[in-house]
């Protein structure tokens, strides 16, 4: 085979296992999230409150911050409860970008600039996104919830 006809092989990309949770309570209200990263045998919990959101901007930054903390393009499987996160990432963006980021009904899309910030993180990424039934006995998804709860608690 002459010099340079080889075929080219790319570096495998780093896999990392992702699972995500948000909540409020109320909802609207004070709310908590969490992310577990899992790269190989390293794990690395993130989470975080803020005193006045809602669940869903909750579950959206979880995913959010899992993503900001990765350093270089990865394959991803992010494991979330949140279908709305699951169906607007794989879904529903599509519709939104096509419409100047305006719903069916033509209103403003809600959470729009977390929306924004996340699409953005994702597309350095290849991503599954896996959902998965909220308290159901998922062990890491529980785990996720524990974190988030404990990042809400900690705001009283």
């Amino acid at each position: 085979m002459p010099m340079g006809s080889e075929p080219e092989t790319a570096a495998p990309a780093d896999h990392v296992e992702i699972w995500t949770d948000g909540g409020c309570k109320p909802n609207p209200g004070r709310g908590g999230w969490a992310a577990i990263l899992r790269f190989g045998d390293h794990e690395r919990e993130l989470s975080g409150a803020e005193p006045a959101t809602t669940n869903n901007r909750m579950e959206l930054t979880a995913a959010l911050a899992a993503l900001e903390a990765l350093k270089r393009p990865c394959t991803v499987v992010l494991h979330t409860d949140s279908e709305y996160l699951r169906n607007g990432v794989t879904r529903w963006h599509v519709g939104w970008v096509r419409r100047n980021w305006r719903n069916a009904a033509g209103d403003p899309v809600a959470n729009m600039d977390l929306w924004r910030r996340l699409l953005a993180a994702a597309a350095v990424h290849r991503i599954e996104w896996r959902w998965v039934r909220g308290h159901a006995g998922d062990r890491m998804n529980e785990r996720a919830d524990v974190l988030a709860t404990a990042a809400r608690d900690r705001m009283r």
